[in-house]
């Protein structure tokens, strides 16, 4: 394997299911996909095909969906699974082994946030720090945290650059008003390519992910608030 990229191998496993490993290969650098699927694409990675209705590429500069046909060798690992069927992960990084027992939609929701993350598409670029110290299996308040605390590095790092910046939490939510929109329209895309819902479901699952981020920066983050007590407190 490179020493230039990052490595994450999903490994499935279940009582009457054969082992499948599922590799994901990031540039470093870009923290781009290095994507396993090779042409010719099939017909519901077209971007014209359930196209996002806010995406702002075009078909003649971009005849494929840079998520879609990254989403290809996913489907022929899980596309063939119910949502609820009950699984072992292993997700083997670089530097470490985390292992869950969950359900099938839980894996591809995973898989799929990383794969999403680290695709060129527009609106997904701004989730590139979180594919980079990405969390597998992340529960909605995991989620929350990692991605304010991302946006406000972000900030941190514009004021440094002498950019514009902003506290406030208005632009995150629009990032991810639009991120909604292409979860609706990804979903939409994998109904017509699978046999089964656990890659749908999963779709649908990082959906309410997302909603729940919007939800907590709407009600001020109040869930976590408690968390911060100690920056409160004058410095002794």
């Amino acid at each position: 394997m490179s020493q230039d990229n990052l490595h994450f191998t999903y490994r499935l496993t279940a009582d009457d299911y054969d082992s499948a490993d599922f590799l994901i290969e990031v540039d470093k650098q870009s923290m781009t996909l290095i994507s396993a699927a090779p042409p010719p694409y099939p017909f519901w990675t077209a971007l014209s095909y359930q196209q996002c209705r806010n995406c702002p590429l075009n078909s003649a500069q971009f005849p494929h969906c840079p998520v879609a046909v990254n989403l290809v060798s996913l489907l022929d690992l899980c596309g063939h699974l119910v949502s609820h069927k009950q699984m072992t992960v292993e997700v083997i990084t670089d530097r470490r082994t985390i292992r869950g027992d969950t359900t099938a939609q839980h894996i591809a929701s995973s898989i799929l946030g990383l794969i999403m993350a680290t695709s060129p598409c527009p609106h997904t670029e701004f989730l590139k720090p979180m594919a980079r110290f990405h969390l597998p299996l992340a529960d909605q308040t995991e989620t929350v945290y990692r991605v304010t605390t991302m946006f406000l590095l972000a900030q941190y790092f514009r004021y440094k650059d002498q950019l514009p910046y902003s506290l406030e939490l208005d632009q995150l939510l629009a990032l991810y008003q639009d991120l909604q929109i292409v979860n609706l329209h990804l979903s939409q895309r994998l109904k017509t390519a699978i046999s089964e819902d656990a890659a749908v479901n999963g779709v649908i699952l990082l959906d309410l992910l997302s909603k729940s981020v919007s939800w907590s920066i709407e009600d001020g983050l109040e869930e976590i608030r408690h968390l911060f007590q100690g920056y409160r407190n004058p410095t002794q």
